[in-house]
């Protein structure tokens, strides 16, 4: 059975992520793990390391919020962090976890939503529910992402394409990294609270494997919202491409991927593929 202690996951890899110098404190000569020891954490937000080992051995789930508060102050948790850490900690108590819980994944586009990547097109963007499936895409984002796979079959995945296809670590120069988002991704929220998620990740544990399994144990469920992708595509060679990834209203439970190139060179590579072919006459 997968460990579902992710308020100590994230308080563990957060502490292990911050160095001394960003909350003052001396590094030490004696240190021989990175970030910082639970002891400093603890000072640092007015708890007991007892408490704090409770935290992150997943004994304790319920901290209260002044103590939240103070371990996001310790931590230097950014906004959106913080937000995460209150959300792991509502998900532990079971009346959070009936809410939604039937809810079935969205698979239907609001015209407005379909409409706004109409005028996207060219650049490459895509509509994903909570589970990663491809809803809607424009047509630059087909031209970008068909060659490479990832549009294949009846109904199109990006979490079981990068886990799953040989293909993806081929495409993806950075592929650690792009797995390690998509698990993520899945982990965001009530993860297998969610009875539709908890489903998927089952045939994840069984068609992936320990690429998968390993990274839920391993990763926080906090994706990057933005950043650089890194892509070889067949047709158009190396390309870097910087992403958005924007969350639709709560009742659309959608995200908006948006790709745009990140520099001069992958805008002539994306101008190229955009380019109607050229027909030769026979002379």
């Amino acid at each position: 059975m997968v460990d579902d202690n992710e308020l100590g996951l994230f308080l563990r890899t957060r502490r292990e992520a911050i160095t001394p110098d960003e909350v003052g404190l001396p590094a030490g000569p004696r240190r021989r793990a990175p970030g910082l020891r639970r002891s400093e954490v603890a000072a640092l937000a007015r708890v007991s390391v007892e408490y704090l080992t409770r935290l992150e051995q997943g004994r304790d789930r319920r901290p209260s919020p002044q103590v939240l508060a103070a371990l996001a102050g310790a931590l230097k948790l950014s906004a959106g962090e913080r937000a995460h850490l209150l959300r792991l900690t509502k998900v532990s108590d079971p009346a959070y976890n009936c809410l939604g819980g039937d809810t079935l994944p969205a698979r239907t586009v609001r015209p407005t939503v379909r409409s706004l990547l109409d005028r996207l097109d060219p650049t490459p963007a895509a509509l994903l529910n909570r589970l990663g499936d491809i809803l809607a895409h424009t047509a630059g984002y087909e031209r970008l992402m068909g060659p490479i796979g990832l549009l294949d079959g009846v109904q199109p995945n990006v979490a079981r394409f990068v886990l799953t296809d040989e293909r993806a670590r081929v495409a993806y120069p950075d592929w650690e990294h792009v797995a390690d988002e998509e698990v993520a991704a899945l982990k965001q929220g009530p993860f297998r609270a969610d009875p539709h998620i908890a489903a998927f990740a089952d045939d994840l544990t069984v068609t992936a494997g320990e690429v998968f399994t390993r990274r839920v144990e391993t990763v926080p469920g906090l994706p990057g919202s933005s950043g650089v992708l890194r892509l070889v595509h067949p047709l158009a060679g190396h390309l870097r491409l910087d992403y958005e990834v924007m969350d639709l209203a709560a009742d659309d439970d959608q995200r908006l991927v948006v790709l745009l190139p990140a520099d001069l060179e992958t805008t002539a590579a994306l101008d190229g593929l955009a380019a109607p072919p050229v027909h030769l006459l026979a002379g």
